[in-house]
């Protein structure tokens, strides 16, 4: 009897001692990354500190808010690794823009040694964004009654140099997963956060159901868009623009002649990922926090009109996430770059003239492309909200999330295939030149 697929994947997984190897590592090091969530940095109260996050909203919703998920609460819990990956995707992303900027810089990533240097200034920019933040959330922490025995300059300090170093390990456990695990470590560290919360959320439905605190129909409402969304985000995360290509043909050595060939390059309709979300959310808690920051009866009516569910944070994301959905897809994508490759390597685009001409078709393929990956993105981090409101959800229900949870599933899944499609071949080619040595000479000396 044959095995079921799913299990036959399994087992060729785990018949494959490297494959197998990456994926125990890979797991050793969210195990360890899971242990730190558990480590509270020393004189802080983690009770009153997460009941300024519940009470006053922003567990779910702004910076903070945006902040803890990523971290999978952790920073509500002010452990050790409260700062999480994301002063390091911060200083990643900081490069990638002055690289666009800087000429030194691009030429830098061009090159193997140029890429070491890079990393390596990522790394210094991870070091002191860290500590600026660690700083902050201290000073931050201080503020709140109760949260802090022993305020001072000595508490900053010792808070600031606990959540560093924390940060500063969690760079190294994600480096660590991309050079010996499974995967993209910084995107793993982000989806393990995410995913370990689901458990609790599921626990707490149930109570709300159990309670009437949500009815039913409001439940399976919420399901079916729930998997509804998931089934859109796959479809739009796998979408392609393939513009196809000819290699023409080529005289190789000794006569030979190679054919041409017909490729295709795939352009991603959401080049951009979860991004500019981030960037709009980051930028659009800003005017609040200032108004805030100012106090008085006026600056609190006005923060009041960036919240949530008022539709003057509605149109300011919207606007925000299709800005920066252009911006950032305009920052990790050269068109020429891919234009002069193709011409190096002889390829063309039929009907389109090789270099600046291919540059100029590719560059605008590539914004059509983009605004209904925009507009995707829009829906996906504004409609939950909505939703939220109209079925009147006591939870959140975030499209960001699952944004980010499916888009590394899929890319993890990838790089998994992609590894035992390599070790089908080597093993093919393994057993042809295993054939091919023990074929016995003949008379004349050949084979």
């Amino acid at each position: 009897m044959a095995q079921p697929n799913a299990a036959a994947a399994v087992s060729n997984i785990f018949r494959t001692p490297e494959l197998k190897d990456k994926i125990l590592f890979t797991l050793l090091c969210l195990l360890i990354y899971r242990i730190g969530a558990h480590i509270t940095a020393p004189g802080v109260d983690v009770i009153a500190l997460q009941n300024f996050f519940a009470n006053t909203g922003d567990g779910g919703a702004g910076l903070l808010g945006l902040y803890d998920l990523f971290t999978g609460g952790q920073l509500s819990r002010a452990t050790v690794f409260a700062l999480g990956i994301m002063p390091y995707i911060s200083s990643s992303i900081f490069m990638q823009i002055a690289a666009a900027v800087v000429p030194t810089l691009d030429k830098m990533n061009k090159d193997e040694e140029g890429r070491k240097k890079v990393t390596q200034y990522t790394r210094y920019g991870t070091l002191v964004l860290a500590a600026v933040q660690a700083y902050g959330f201290a000073m931050f922490t201080e503020q709140l009654q109760g949260s802090v025995a022993d305020p001072g300059l000595a508490f900053r300090l010792q808070m600031a140099f606990f959540l560093t170093t924390g940060a500063m390990y969690v760079m190294w456990l994600g480096e660590q997963i991309t050079e010996r695990g499974l995967g993209n470590g910084a995107s793993l560290l982000i989806f393990f956060s995410i995913v370990q919360g689901i458990w609790p959320s599921i626990g707490q439905t149930f109570r709300f159901l159990s309670t009437d605190v949500i009815g039913p129909f409001s439940l399976l409402v919420l399901v079916a868009m729930l998997v509804a969304v998931v089934v859109a985000i796959v479809y739009v995360t796998m979408a392609q623009r393939r513009v196809l290509i000819q290699i023409p043909q080529r005289t190789m050595a000794r006569g030979r002649q190679r054919e041409g060939q017909r490729s295709f390059i795939p352009l991603r309709l959401n080049a951009s990922g979860v991004m500019p979300i981030i960037f709009a959310q980051s930028v659009i808690v800003v005017p609040a926090a200032i108004a805030q920051f100012w106090g008085g009866a006026r600056a609190q009516m006005f923060a009041e009109n960036f919240n949530e569910g008022t539709i003057l944070y509605y149109i300011l994301s919207a606007v925000l996430i299709m800005f920066f959905t252009y911006f950032y897809t305009s920052i990790i994508f050269n068109p020429m770059d891919l234009a002069e490759n193709l011409k190096k390597q002889g390829g063309f685009i039929p009907g389109v003239k090789p270099g600046a001409k291919t540059a100029e078709y590719i560059d605008h393929v590539v914004s059509r492309i983009t605004l209904p990956g925009a507009i995707f993105l829009t829906a996906i981090a504004l409609f939950p909200i909505w939703l939220m409101g109209a079925v009147n959800v006591p939870f959140r229900f975030g499209g960001t999330s699952l944004l980010i949870v499916v888009g590394v599933a899929l890319d993890t899944l990838a790089q998994l295939q992609q590894h035992l499609l390599l070790r089908k071949y080597d093993g093919f080619m393994k057993k042809g030149r295993l054939k091919f040595r023990g074929r016995q000479p003949t008379v004349g000396g050949g084979f």
